[in-house]
């Protein structure tokens, strides 16, 4: 698939997973990697605390937006803060203030379920029809959250007969209809426990939101090393000494052994991966966005470069892998 027109299919993609699969990585390098495609790409953090910023180098997100690369703007959506937008936009400046301070944000969300959800629903959907970047991705709370926050809008419209709430949340539930508005990106990591619940979201969005889904992104795949089956089997503490003595490199049994095991480590790991993909496939058929493990206690501007190059890659491959007979 051309990597322009994937970019192109959606103008907001809310990207989600269980928590600890990588989700805001995937953010990130998805970001990247349209900007380098010559999108301008507007990020959203709602839940404030994802930590997106760090992985380009910057301090956290405010509900301003700050430049986090070229072409790669960022920002948090906060329900109080939409609220004292919305308030302000309308002509009640002077008393927004007091009225998010003393509590009443709280009091109408537990009279109205969802009122939170909606108002930062509402403020995507109002920088999604303003154009506000050709491409806007949203870091959204985990999976079972991301749910109940893309069904609020719908549980909003049983509780509130008329006026401005049931007219914003009429606008949102138009939004996520629409596959060329809205789409949102499923990420999961090659495990058992991530996919079962990855397929569960799946179906749980498509027949509860009506959301549509972009491919799926599987994350942290260790690569093909070719060292499964019988070449695994070659691969003692004796042949690695014999190997690095060609070479005139002197390995001890200790370090041999321990380089024989992680050998097997890695193959067996592999080989578990890629029975959850399978599994994956099998369960759901959507595409899949591979993108590889980091070999790195934290993940900084150099790691979302190259996972954005290997976004990109994944991406185009799958227009090749769909023309094959």
């Amino acid at each position: 698939m051309n990597f322009e027109r994937f970019c192109a299919s959606s103008q907001a993609v809310v990207i989600a997973g269980k928590g600890g699969v990588g989700k805001t990585t995937v953010t990130a390098a998805f970001a990247v990697a349209a900007a380098r495609a010559g999108l301008d790409v507007l990020v959203i953090e709602v839940e404030g605390k994802s930590g997106l910023a760090a992985s380009f180098g910057k301090p956290p997100l405010t509900y301003k937006e700050e430049e986090l690369a070229p072409r790669v703007r960022g920002r948090t959506l906060t329900p109080d803060e939409a609220m004292l937008e919305y308030l302000e936009d309308h002509g009640l400046k002077r008393v927004s203030k007091r009225l998010v301070s003393t509590g009443v944000l709280d009091v109408v969300a537990t009279a109205a379920p969802g009122m939170k959800d909606i108002l930062v629903l509402g403020k995507v959907k109002q920088l999604e029809r303003g154009r506000a970047a050709d491409l806007i991705l949203i870091d959204a709370p985990a999976a079972g959250h991301a749910v109940n926050f893309l069904l609020s809008p719908r549980g909003l419209l049983d509780a509130v007969r008329v006026g401005p709430i049931r007219s914003q949340a009429t606008d949102v539930i138009e939004m996520l209809s629409d596959p060329q508005r809205c789409q949102v990106m499923l990420v999961a990591l090659p495990e058992e426990t991530p996919v079962n619940e990855l397929v569960d979201t799946a179906y749980a969005l498509e027949d509860r939101v009506g959301v549509a889904l972009s491919p799926i992104v599987v994350n942290s795949m260790y690569p093909d090393m070719g060292i499964d089956g019988a070449a695994l089997d070659s691969i003692t503490p004796q042949t690695i000494q014999a190997d690095a003595a060609a070479t005139d490199v002197f390995i001890s049994d200790r370090e041999a052994e321990n380089l024989a095991a992680a050998a097997e480590f890695r193959a067996l790991r592999r080989a578990i991966q890629q029975e959850q993909v399978e599994r994956l496939t099998e369960r759901l058929a959507l595409p899949q966005i591979h993108l590889p493990f980091v070999f790195s206690a934290e993940i900084g501007p150099k790691e979302i470069e190259m996972l954005a190059t290997s976004f990109t890659e994944s991406v185009e491959a799958m227009e090749t892998a769909d023309s094959r007979p």
